[in-house]
Parts: C-alpha cells; structure tokens; sequence
C-alpha cells in the first residue's frame, strides 16, 4: 500500500475523534459553569417568566452535547452514540472526583483565588450534582432512541426532523428533571417558580436546537465527503 493511501487512512478517524472532543468539553464545560445563573431578556414577554428568562449558564454548553450527539448518531450509528453517552456519564464522576480533589487540597497562603472562593464556583450543591447527572443519563439515552426511530420511520431521510425531532424532546425531559431535583426537591423552591425556571430554560435550549439544524446538516455532509474523497484516494 502506497504512503498516500496510509495517509488517507489515518485521516479517516479525526472527524469521529473531533465529535466525541466537542461532546466531552461540552459536558464538562456544563458541570463547571452551572453555578453561575444568567439572565437573558427579551423583547417581548412570555408566560410564566415575563421579558427576562433566567438560565444557568451551563444550558449553553450542554446544548452543544446534544448538537455532537445528533452528528455522531448519524455517521456511526445508535450503538456508537449510545456507548458515547455512557462513557461520558461515567466522565462526570472523575470530573467530580478531580474537582473534589483539588477543592480537598490545602490552599497556598497568597494564592490570588481564596479557598472560599475556589470552592463556591466549582463545589456545586447535591441538587445540582443529582439533578443534572439523572438528567443526562436519561435525556441523552432518550435522544439516541428517538433520533434513530425518526431516521428508521423516514428512511433515512428528513434529518432536520430527527435531529429536531430527537433534541426537543430530549431537552424537555432533561429540563424538567434537572429543575425539579436539584431546584424543587433539594432547595424547597416553589412549584410555581419552577415552572417559570423551566419554561425560560426551555426556550433558550428550543432556540439553540432550531440554529444548530444546518450546522449539523454541514459537519455530517463534510464528514462524509471527507470519508468519500479518502476512499477515492485510497483506491487509486
């Protein structure tokens, strides 16, 4: 075999290895920043939450999860996707036990970040722990099955439909779950809040799940010309 068709070969799993990069910092990238609540106002107002939602930060991130999800369903398969979800579900406990770690180690006199301070953002409360892994688990896990019932349903046609179809509801599932464990069990937050936290959560993960439709479109079209054009060289 030519060098060239070595090449061609080895290139062939960097766009597989670039979805699960993007899933992974994601996810981590959602633990560590759902401390920090924002605040998005609109033009307009909405029932139960008025002209300004409040959302974790966190909700920016992980909507990006389930963007990589979606392409990585479609170009490997439910089995790769599902084992992808998995691993990563055990990734949050070594994050967790890395982040324990260093909050457990004892700080430096003049460090420029206090311990206080250190453990306030990166502690995150049991709620938000239990909630936002049960989450995961289920939304994600929900998302697989539904994105490939919609594809098997349409053919294999239709992807703006199962990567719509599969990412609203799944993003409703984990809403609703994350809000009511680690705002409504752990923290006594009113019911009535609640859905005011869940609404507003929702609708900016609805809007990021309508913008991500033709970026998943271009990474499995780009993925696949990619695989195309390999095969080609490699046959020659």
């Amino acid at each position: 075999m030519s060098n060239d068709a070595h090449t061609a070969t080895d290139r062939l799993p960097i766009p597989r290895l670039a979805l699960i990069a993007i899933f992974v910092t994601a996810l981590i990238t959602s633990q560590v920043t759902a401390a920090k609540i924002v605040a998005v106002g609109l033009p307009f107002a909405v029932p139960l939450t008025g002209d300004l939602l409040l959302v974790p930060a966190a909700a920016f991130a992980y909507a990006v999860t389930f963007f990589a999800s979606d392409c990585y369903a479609e170009l490997y398969g439910r089995q790769a996707a599902t084992q992808l979800v998995n691993v990563a579900f055990v990734m949050n406990f070594v994050l967790l036990g890395l982040v324990w770690l260093a909050i457990s180690a004892p700080v430096f006199p003049e460090s420029p970040v206090g311990q206080e301070q250190f453990s306030s953002v990166l502690g995150a409360s049991t709620g938000v722990i239990a909630g936002s892994l049960l989450a995961y688990l289920i939304s994600q896990n929900w998302d697989v099955i539904v994105f490939h019932r919609i594809r098997d349903y349409t053919d294999g046609k239709a992807l703006w439909l199962r990567n719509l179809g599969s990412t609203i509801t799944s993003q409703l599932i984990d809403t609703v779950i994350f809000i009511t464990i680690a705002f409504v069990v752990f923290q006594g937050v009113p019911l009535s809040q609640a859905v005011g936290l869940i609404v507003g959560q929702y609708i900016i993960k609805l809007a990021i799940a309508v913008l991500d439709t033709p970026f998943v479109y271009a990474t499995v079209g780009a993925v696949r010309n990619r695989a195309n054009t390999s095969i080609v060289t490699t046959g020659d």
